[in-house]
């Protein structure tokens, strides 16, 4: 592979997660809608937003044929069904928490999330933990048992996110599709479901979308492409840069949504979270540092050394 195309990878990655981190502001310009109508619009107009882009690239047909795999392949089926509900649990709880002031907690989820699919790779795909892992785990739960312990409450925000995303990343391991068919039949499983509700509310004259000004009609319409977007890019970039990079690249949305949480909507950061976070933050750290070619090639000449020894 060309060091361009490492490059631009790493871009299109990096650009992603910046995105990602930011999407925090997109939610609270619309924090007057429920956080159910965001998400019927989210799920809905990224379908119609996704089948665009099918066809203005040309893979309308890829989806075509994809779909009819699907309906020969139960197993596929059950494993898209599961993905679109999980990641449709992760999307409500994670534009209810910033909307309602808890944009930190929602950061923390994120910051587990990988410490949460090595727990979930153990149990369900019976992978062996490292020693780093191990250690990894073990930090990331005591900083998660702080904050349960000196605020009385589970933080069950941040524990449904990681894990809603650790599922769904487990679910998608079942169904190999390029991204931007699997996301599109995903949005288009549920798709159904959020225009009834969408119209359930028109009906009753409950919706904001048509009827709050144009200014929500746009961000509510444009969810879809604020969704899509920043996935798209991190498929593209995911391609082409190795996966201990993508693991660093990873904690910049996190980074944003607590820096945005602290800085710019004013959420309480006390010393209790700070200290908890510092428990995550290492197990992050060494978790992140197993990952790099140093480590690697430093445990394998140690690991030679000692043969040499022998």
């Amino acid at each position: 592979m060309k060091k361009t195309d490492a490059k631009m990878g790493a871009v299109h990655a990096g650009f992603s997660y910046f995105l990602w981190g930011l999407l925090p502001i997109y939610w609270k310009l619309i924090e007057q809608v429920n956080a159910t109508e965001i998400l019927a619009n989210r799920i809905f107009w990224s379908f119609i937003f996704m089948v665009l882009v099918l066809v203005i690239t040309n893979k309308w047909s890829l989806f075509v044929y994809t779909l009819k795999g699907f309906t020969e392949n139960k197993k596929q089926m059950y494993a898209l069904t599961i993905a679109s509900l999980l990641i449709s649990v992760n999307w409500f709880v994670y534009i209810w928490a910033v909307n309602s002031g808890h944009m930190i907690e929602a950061s923390l989820g994120y910051y587990i999330n990988p410490l949460i699919s090595i727990l979930l790779g153990m149990i369900v795909l019976k992978e062996k933990l490292t020693v780093v892992q191990l250690v990894s785990f073990i930090l990331a739960a005591i900083g998660v048992g702080i904050i349960t312990i000196s605020h009385g409450v589970f933080p069950w925000i941040a524990i449904t996110l990681a894990l809603s995303f650790g599922l769904y990343g487990l679910a998608k391991k079942m169904i190999n599709v390029e991204s931007s068919v699997g996301l599109t039949l995903e949005t288009m499983v549920l798709a159904p479901i959020a225009a009834i509700y969408m119209i359930y509310l028109f009906l009753n004259r409950s919706n904001s979308l048509f009827t709050a000004g144009w200014e929500t009609d746009f961000l509510l319409i444009g969810a879809g492409a604020a969704t899509a977007i920043p996935l798209l890019y991190f498929a593209k970039g995911a391609q082409k840069i190795p996966l201990s990079l993508l693991g660093f690249l990873q904690y910049i949305s996190p980074t944003l949504t607590l820096i945005l949480g602290v800085f710019v909507y004013d959420e309480h950061f006390s010393k209790i979270q700070l200290l908890s976070f510092m428990f995550i933050w290492a197990a992050v750290a060494i978790y992140s540092l197993s990952k790099t070619k140093w480590f690697t090639h430093r445990k394998v000449k140690l690991s030679n050394e000692n043969r040499a020894a022998l």
